[in-house]
């Protein structure tokens, strides 16, 4: 089905044939957009405030800028980002295309200061913005995939920039470079915990027992409704990937889940845990196939 074969409802809102498939704009306005022929597409149009705020979030949070308003110029004003998805964790919206629309997170500590989790697109305004919340310490990558705008964004906030050493070649001048298979420190009550498989140098960042950046590791999936990894689109190996989840399942404690690529979830840590158990299982029983961005259960 060609773009221009798509059905969209109504005459307001729209999504233009730019669209990547990201699943970002139907993350942020489940309802209001979902998927038809390969691309996202507005189903029906907002019938009150709040749903038009959702459509404005999935507009300015959209990589392509592919989400359109009617009249098809986006308002600054109803521009939400950063997210404030609790009192700790921010979603920083503006997603890039540099970044395959990754999406990309504020950390808040309790000393008032932030950490970046992987990036947004690049913008100077952007970072003024995200600094005005208090001063930025770490940009932390979760892998090569996502690096893009990493050294712009630290050095403008003078933050250190992490990677793990699988992936050094995506950001050779960082400032940190994370080594082998076990947890390391990255500030106290946040934890790195390298985790081989969707890349060699994939890395979870776990905060304060309850937040799990988790990269494109695995994610919440709504097809599925559970948790689920990305077996189609695994660059390194879905062997040490499984590998990787046995030896974290059980460990890991947290309630919030929170991918680059598909949705976010906040469940009971002990569920999260039982879940992550059967991820592992299912895994196991994978075996490599080639690259397919289509078959990704969103």
């Amino acid at each position: 089905m060609g773009n221009e074969q798509v059905e969209q409802a109504g005459h307001g809102w729209q999504v233009d044939g730019r669209c990547t498939n990201c699943d970002v704009a139907r993350q942020l306005a489940p309802g209001l957009i979902g998927e038809a022929g390969g691309r996202s597409v507005v189903l029906r149009q907002p019938r009150d405030a709040t749903e038009t705020g959702r459509l404005h979030a999935a507009a300015h949070a959209c990589p392509t800028r592919s989400v359109r308003p009617p009249g098809g110029r986006l308002d600054a004003a109803r521009d939400p980002f950063p997210l404030p998805l609790d009192d700790t964790v921010r979603l920083c919206g503006h997603n890039s295309p540099h970044t395959a629309g990754a999406n990309s997170y504020l950390l808040h500590r309790p000393d008032g200061t932030s950490m970046m989790v992987d990036t947004p697109r690049w913008s100077p305004a952007l970072a003024t913005r995200y600094e005005a919340l208090g001063r930025v310490t770490d940009v932390l990558l979760t892998h090569r995939d996502h690096a893009a705008h990493g050294r712009r964004y630290a050095d403008r906030f003078h933050a250190r920039l992490w990677i793990h050493e699988g992936d050094l070649d995506a950001a050779p001048d960082a400032d940190r470079v994370l080594r082998g298979t076990e947890p390391a420190e990255v500030a106290d009550g946040v934890l790195a915990l390298p985790f081989p498989g969707h890349t060699r140098g994939s890395v979870l960042y776990l905060a304060d027992d309850r937040y799990c950046f988790s990269g494109d590791s695995f994610y919440w999936s709504r097809t599925t409704a559970d948790l689920e990894v990305a077996d189609s689109v695994t660059w390194f190996s879905v062997r040490e990937l499984a590998a990787s989840l046995t030896r974290a399942a059980g460990r890991l404690r947290f309630e919030w889940l929170l991918p680059g690529h598909g949705d976010r979830r906040r469940l009971p840590h002990e569920e999260m845990t039982a879940r992550l158990r059967q991820l592992a299982v299912r895994t196991g029983e994978l075996r490599p196939r080639s690259v397919d961005f289509g078959a990704v259960r969103w």
